[in-house]
This record gives structure tokens, C-alpha cells and sequence, in this order.
């Protein structure tokens, strides 16, 4: 086709949309793409679903009025969102997008069992002309080497000629309120190139940023995954950076301000990298290039650095405690957070954990104060005791390692006990905090 054709493809009517999967990702596309189609979100979970048919988006991506503009009743071919636990009623769809979670377990490995078994339940109602898309992070090869399978042996169809696939890699930023779904640019691909631009003008159609249609859906794969590998390695730098000046007794972020004064000095800040992309998507780019006989030296050297940060940032708040005279064993210290980012209640791979652990393991009792988190999530994933109110005891140590906007309007000095520190793991603070990562 003609570049001509390409920027006039015409998507056909009747189009209606099966969303799988409702969670950080699922929900907003979902509710983007129901402002124009016949959309029908589908999740195995029974409380989420029931939660958002009341109108409620407890991971607060959708706002509450947004979302009930686009609810509806039942499944129709007017446009709107219908969701629902139950695999008949998407039956009758005729795109299917892949909205899951691909975690890591824990010894770091790529955990796809979310994806085949979407792509299982998927196969039990394909059709013929069907085009199922994968937003989900992945290495290359994933989609067709992985999910295309599973999809032909339930269905019992064949791949480009009875069905279709494509990939489209998710860009949610949760907690960010300004670069929502249809703000940002997204990159699109087809098993096919008739399809790739039919996937294209699909997302074209509400996503007002624009597209950018790939070549094919490995390219788009490869894409996604070193988008959050890029950031790992740069924050690995900076926080490799973060020890040596603090050894040296310079303050890191004052050199990152110097540093920025020149055009193209990448604005980098040292931290705790955690969250289901920049803390995990490196582990599945490695993972792959091992099975092609290469050994990712860079990419894995940022993962380590960054995984030891918690212990580190443990240790700097020991010292700290020490040098103004606290007592360590058994000191009782405030952890302002557990999110794995500010203004989010998302806790999934958060390494403010990796912190508690090690300030535990010092004998340090730590009382956890997060307004957003959910804590039955947090109990159930870490094992953890989480308060969602300012408790009223007064405490040897304040630690910022969430930046919400809640703690930034604190009053620390209610919280602090006579001799204390307030140690900011964000660099937010300013002069009231006693050292900073």
C-alpha cells in the first residue's frame, strides 16, 4: 500500500471491543475506547468487576464520574463499557486486546502463565476474522511464539488466515493525572501488513497523541521492552553516583542540578526502582538474549545495582541514627509510604519492603503510614501491617520513601520525638530533612 493508502485506511463498522483484563493498564483503555465503541471489559476478578459496575475504580486511574459516563447496563452496539466476569459475553467480539500482567517470580524470571491463560480463554470463543492485540510487556517473540499457539490450539484456527494477532505496548503511567492513555503516543503492529494498519487505525481513532505503526510485531515488542531499560541503566548510573559522592560527602542531588544546566544532561534522580515495568522488563530483554547465547552484562549489572538500593538507603539511615545518638535496637521509626511510586496505590514489586526488611534486621521497629495503599494487599503480598491514618505517636526516625502529596504536607514535627532524624529517600524535602539519598 501507498503511504497515501496507509493515512486513509478505513476501519469497517460493527466494530466491538473485548478488553481482557481491567487492572492498571485494562481500565483506561477501556474506558478511552468506549467513548466510541461498543466496548466489554472482561476480568476473572469478581470484586474488581463488581467494584466497577458500582462505578468505583479503586486503582483511582479512572476517576469515579469518568467512569460512570461510559458504564452501561448490558452489552449492546452503541458505544460504552460493559464488564463482566463471564467469557459468553465476549463472545461475540470481534477484537480482543490483552491488557494482563507479566510479572517476574522470584528468583527474577519472565512469569507468562497470565498471558496463556488469557490466551486460552480467548481461544475457547475466537472466530474467523477475529484480530486479538497484546498490550502486555514482553520480549520479542512473545506474542507469536508464545500466545499465537495457544490461541490456534484452543480455537482450532489457523494463524493469519482464520485469525489475526497484533501489539500494541501498553504506555500507563499510573498515578499521573496529566500523561493519560490518549495523551501519548502509541506504537502499533499486525501479524500481517493489512492487519498492522487496521490495528493502527484502531488505536488512531482515540488515541489523540497519535501512532506509530511498526513494521512488525517483534519491532514493536523490542520497542516496549527497552523503553523501561533505558531508564533502569540511568537510574543505575545515578544511583551508583548516590554512593560514591556520599562517600566523598557531597550532596548528589546538588551535582545533578549543576550537571542539568547543560542542554543534553538527562535529568536522572537517584532511588528505589520498583513498579511492575522499570523493575521487571529488563529481566525479560535479558532473559531472551541468554536464550539466543548472550550474556546482557550491562543491563543486568543496572538491575543489581538497583536491587541493592534498599539495603543501602537502610544502612545511610543506621548511620545517621547513630551519629545524632539514638539507640538502633529498638527504635521506633515511621515509613512514609510503601507504594512503589507517589500519588499511586499500586504496591506490586514496591522495594520500599526491601528497606523495612533491612531496618528490621537492625532490630528497628517500623510502623508503615501509607493514605493510598489497600492494606489487605499489602498484607496478603508482603505479609506486612499497614495504617492509612497520621498516627499520633511521636517517633525516633521519620523516613520519606514516598513522595504522595499527603506527607509533603505534613507537619514532621508533630510526629518526631525530642532527639530524631527525617531521612528523605525522594530528595523532596529540603533543609527540614536531616540527609537524602
Amino acid at each position: 500500500m501507498t503511504e497515501m493508502d496507509k493515512k486513509d485506511y478505513k476501519l469497517s463498522e460493527n466494530i466491538k471491543i473485548a478488553i481482557i483484563g481491567l487492572g492498571y493498564v485494562g481500565l483506561p483503555l477501556a474506558r478511552l475506547f468506549a467513548t466510541k465503541y461498543s466496548v466489554i471489559g472482561f476480568d476473572i476478578n469478581e470484586a474488581r468487576v463488581a467494584s466497577l459496575k458500582s462505578g468505583t475504580d479503586t486503582t483511582l486511574e479512572v476517576d469515579d464520574a469518568t467512569l460512570q459516563a461510559v458504564l452501561v447496563d448490558n452489552s449492546t452496539a452503541e458505544a460504552g463499557l460493559y464488564c463482566t466476569t463471564s467469557l459468553n459475553d465476549i463472545a461475540d467480539c470481534n477484537y480482543f486486546i490483552v491488557t494482563v500482567p507479566t510479572p517476574v517470580d522470584k528468583n527474577n524470571r519472565p512469569d507468562l502463565s497470565p498471558l496463556y491463560k488469557s490466551s486460552e480463554s480467548v481461544g475457547k470463543i475466537l472466530k474467523k476474522g477475529d484480530i486479538v492485540i497484546y498490550e502486555s510487556t514482553v520480549y520479542p517473540g512473545v506474542t507469536e511464539e508464545q500466545c499465537v499457539p495457544v490461541l490456534e490450539k484452543v480455537s482450532g484456527l489457523k494463524f493469519n488466515e482464520d485469525f489475526y494477532a497484533g501489539y500494541s505496548p501498553e504506555r500507563i503511567n499510573p498515578g499521573d493525572k496529566e500523561h493519560t492513555v490518549e495523551k501519548i503516543l502509541k506504537v502499533t503492529s499486525g501479524s500481517t501488513p493489512e492487519i498492522g494498519l487496521k490495528v493502527d487505525a484502531l488505536y488512531k481513532s482515540v488515541i489523540t497523541a497519535g501512532t506509530h505503526l511498526a513494521p512488525s510485531i517483534k519491532v514493536a515488542e523490542a520497542a516496549k521492552v527497552i523503553e523501561n531499560s533505558q531508564r533502569d541503566i540511568n537510574i543505575a548510573f545515578v544511583n551508583e553516583l548516590a554512593k560514591i559522592f556520599n562517600l566523598m560527602n557531597i550532596d548528589t542531588q546538588e551535582v545533578l542540578a549543576a550537571a542539568s544546566t547543560k542542554w543534553n544532561f538527562l535529568p536522572f534522580k537517584p532511588g528505589l526502582v520498583g513498579g511492575h515495568c522499570i523493575g521487571v522488563d529488563p529481566y525479560y530483554l535479558a532473559q531472551r538474549a541468554q536464550e539466543f547465547g548472550y550474556h546482557p552484562e550491562i543491563i543486568l549489572a543496572g538491575r543489581r545495582l538497583n536491587d541493592s538500593m534498599g539495603e543501602y538507603v537502610a544502612s545511610q539511615i543506621v548511620k545517621l541514627m547513630i551519629k545524632k545518638g539514638i539507640s538502633v535496637n529498638g527504635a521506633n521509626l515511621l515509613m512514609l509510604g510503601i507504594t512503589f511510586k507517589e500519588n499511586c496505590p499500586d504496591v506490586r514489586n514496591t522495594k520500599i519492603v526491601d528497606v523495612i526488611k533491612a531496618l528490621k534486621e537492625y532490630g528497628i521497629l517500623v510502623t508503615i503510614f501509607d493514605p493510598l495503599a489497600n492494606v489487605n494487599d499489602v498484607k496478603k503480598e508482603y505479609n506486612l501491617i499497614t495504617i492509612n491514618s497520621t498516627p499520633n505517636d511521636k517517633f525516633d526516625a521519620l523516613v520519606l520513601g514516598v513522595a504522595h502529596a499527603e506527607f509533603l504536607k505534613l507537619n514532621f514535627a508533630e510526629l518526631q520525638n525530642e532527639n530524631s532524624l527525617i531521612y528523605d529517600v525522594k530528595g523532596v524535602l529540603g533543609t527540614i530533612a536531616d540527609n537524602r539519598l
